[in-house]
């Protein structure tokens, strides 16, 4: 089973890197200079698409992948990941939950990550990260620069933790086809590490009031959508907590001039899935799940195969039809993934659903969780 899983999931990762190649000949035509983002692709009819994945933290294992596909010689984080390039390149905004340190070297599991992971990142397609993370002061005010530094070499833009009081006032603004999004992050925790001396601003801790004063501060500086991701939730728990449920309650109903001043909610840090649901008007994903993680494992120590599971939230927005109205989101779709840690690949389930039973098992189990709190009569569906 292994190797069978292992060899189907290599020729798919072929196939798809070498359809994705083709299919974004135009992307990269338009493609900025080094070291700049590169521009979006106007969506038809003034609209556009948001891809968002969960939690990137590889643990050993994927880092030793990674350091095979570079032939021994550093890391290289692409083939892992080609997999689902085809639809995060084709996004016209692609975000991604950084939550690991990036390191100067080689990567210690856990903990940190080498530095081309950013660099994978950036190849398929993703156009910022967010990083408020219970994981972001694991190495202290010098791991956030460096992992700050990291993202800015690859062309990858932030939000959630800052090098400078400067930067954490300044809203991440993010081209999105014809218009802007703000892309806001914030963590529940931070694992116990202390904020940074003289150094508050240096993570995005969770505040309600907080979260609401940033939305309307991006609005001002110029932001037709506010997106907000969110680290929270229990770990293991594909049910969205009290926390989680009364959060999103209110984040939702805030609005000025009766406009809402959030108009997507990503949530991140329970490791699994969980739901999507439509509360007051605008969508929330309680949990993205891992996106690139490894071997995880619950509280009574045994691994939990789930920690692997996730899914890309992809949203399409359309103008609004009158002037001051908000971006509707015309289109919801889930798309789901799954980490193969015997290929060490990052698989769309849909475009390999007939390599076979356990692939389809996967993939239903992980639609039944996002549908669990009534998403379909909304409209959510699950994507090719």
């Amino acid at each position: 089973m292994i190797n069978r899983r292992r060899q189907a999931a290599l020729a798919l990762t072929a196939l798809l890197a070498t359809a994705a190649a083709c299919q974004n000949h135009a992307r990269q035509e338009n493609a900025a200079p080094p070291g700049q983002p590169a521009p979006a692709v106007p969506a038809p009819g003034g609209g556009f698409t948001l891809v968002a994945s969960g939690d990137v933290m590889p643990q050993k294992s994927a880092i030793d992948h990674a350091n095979l596909d570079a032939g021994g010689n550093g890391h290289d984080f692409r083939p892992m990941l080609a997999g689902v390039e085809p639809v995060v390149s084709h996004a016209d905004l692609a975000l991604c939950h950084l939550a690991t340190v990036a390191d100067g070297q080689s990567g210690s599991p856990g903990v940190t990550s080498p530095p081309q992971l950013a660099e994978g990142l950036a190849a398929i397609g993703y156009d910022g990260c967010s990083t408020a993370s219970d994981r972001a002061l694991d190495g202290g005010a010098d791991g956030v620069k460096r992992t700050l530094d990291t993202l800015d070499g690859a062309g990858l833009r932030h939000a959630g933790t800052a090098r400078t009081q400067a930067e954490a006032a300044t809203v991440a603004l993010l081209n999105a086809g014809r218009t802007r999004v703000a892309h806001l992050s914030y963590t529940f925790d931070v694992n116990g590490n202390p904020l940074p001396p003289g150094q508050p601003w240096a993570v995005n801790l969770l505040d309600e009031n907080r979260i609401l004063a940033d939305a309307r501060a991006a609005r001002q500086a110029g932001a037709a959508v506010v997106v907000v991701s969110v680290h929270w939730g229990t770990d293991g728990q594909d049910a969205p907590d009290q926390q989680q449920l009364t959060l999103a309650k209110r984040l939702t109903a805030a609005r000025t001039g009766g406009r809402p001043d959030i108009d997507l909610i990503l949530g991140t840090h329970a490791h699994i899935p969980q739901a999507y649901e439509k509360v007051n008007g605008t969508w929330v994903v309680y949990s993205l799940g891992d996106q690139l993680a490894g071997e995880l494992y619950n509280r009574q120590g045994h691994q939990d195969p789930r920690g692997n599971q996730s899914t890309l939230a992809r949203f399409t927005f359309t103008p609004p039809t009158r002037p001051g109205g908000r971006w509707e989101v015309a289109k919801a779709e889930f798309i789901p993934q799954l980490y193969d840690l015997d290929a060490g690949r990052v698989v769309d389930l849909n475009a390999a659903i007939d390599q076979g039973a356990d692939f389809t098992a996967v993939r239903d189990s992980i639609r039944d969780v996002v549908l669990s709190r009534g998403a379909a009569k909304d409209g959510l569906v699950m994507g090719e």
